[in-house]
């Protein structure tokens, strides 16, 4: 067996071990549905190998991790300046959806990971992007053109919005989100509501890994500067205000979601999706995280290396 497969298969077994601990996502009622016991791990090489294990075929809701993909484009569209000129890129230290010191200490968004920085993303970019050119696109930088908005979640979480509505007018109150309100806040649901399985994941960390290169075609799908920015926000702020412990144990740049997703990148060598609904308390999924850690020491994922003198 190879070791990745056997890897793999054992990351698997430890991360069901955790999923009870965890729930489904509730606050949008269209992400409860879910079965929590759901798990699935998929990686592609950089030889465009792709080893899998559990549930990776199975369509679920990308949520922030659509994020990634927004800033992306953000930076290609407007530019490293525009878009960072009102938004941080540090770590917030607070829950994704918190407004409290947007409201309280600081007039702009912490990071584009946080909900206040991804609909100020959106606001860039709904003026001259539309859905349908972020859809193509997604499917193109995940190689799957088998995406497309799940209808159901997209309704769920219009109607559950309450929170992300007022975090975006509070953007507009500050002067951060500058045009519609309402069609910013659409444009960012629409985003969340994409359809993505654990390979479509492990596609996008692999064009990721791979400097924005597709790689079979080696089509350039992202500018090399837009990528390194990316990356390094996914290390620092990727994994919700679990980041900087993810970052010690794991090591390697990620983004999770709230449907149950991680995206992870391993510079060079491979990307890696996750698929486990059952979150635990941040809001990551609770048996990918131990997936990712195990992963991490059997294959020397670290960035920082082993740790070993």
């Amino acid at each position: 067996m190879n070791s990745i497969e056997q890897a793999l298969t054992e990351a698997l077994a430890i991360g069901r071990q955790y999923v009870d601990q965890g729930e489904c996502a509730s606050y949008i009622p269209e992400l409860s549905r879910a079965d929590k016991h759901a798990l699935g791990v998929c990686v592609m090489t950089a030889s465009t190998d792709r080893y899998a294990a559990g549930d990776t075929k199975t369509r679920f809701s990308i949520q922030s991790i659509s994020k990634v993909i927004t800033l992306a484009v953000a930076l290609q569209h407007c530019g490293f300046e525009k878009v960072f000129e009102k938004m941080n890129m540090e770590p917030s230290g607070d829950p994704f959806n918190s407004l409290v010191k947007l409201d309280l200490t600081d007039d702009k968004p912490f990071n584009p990971m946080i909900n206040a920085g991804a609909i100020t993303t959106a606001g860039y970019l709904e003026p001259d992007v539309s859905f349908e050119d972020l859809l193509a696109y997604s499917r193109r930088v995940c190689l799957d053109e088998g995406i497309e908005i799940d209808e159901r979640v997209y309704e769920s979480e219009k109607n559950h919005c309450a929170r992300n509505r007022a975090i975006a007018y509070l953007l507009q109150s500050k002067g951060i989100l500058t045009g519609d309100v309402e069609k910013s806040l659409d444009l960012y649901i629409r985003m969340c509501s994409l359809g993505v399985t654990a390979e479509s994941l492990a596609g996008l960390g692999l064009v990721l890994a791979n400097g924005g290169l597709h790689p079979q075609t080696g089509n350039r799908l992202m500018d090399a500067d837009v990528v390194r920015v990316v990356k390094t926000i996914m290390l620092t702020c990727g994994m919700y205000d679990e980041s900087g412990e993810f970052a010690v144990r794991v090591g390697v740049p990620s983004k999770s979601g709230v449907g149950g997703g991680i995206l992870s990148v391993v510079e060079k060598r491979m990307g890696i999706g996750i698929y486990g609904p059952a979150l635990d308390k941040k809001g990551n999924s609770i048996g990918g995280r131990h997936m990712l850690e195990y992963l991490s020491q059997a294959l020397g994922l670290h960035m920082f290396g082993t740790g070993e003198a």
